[in-house]
């Protein structure tokens, strides 16, 4: 079966956005002690 390719749209806003917040994201679980591996892809592939 072939993955699914999914694609967004977002305005000039949403591009500055989203990093910040995975990276809060991020500080959030380190300061809980938690993992954080998905969140570390998240910024890879959004960085590409």
């Amino acid at each position: 079966m072939r993955k699914r390719t999914y694609y967004l749209h977002l305005t000039d806003t949403e591009h500055r956005l989203i990093p910040q917040c995975l990276l809060e994201y991020r500080n959030k679980l380190i300061s809980q002690g938690k993992y954080t591996d998905g969140v570390d892809e998240l910024i890879i592939k959004y960085a590409k």
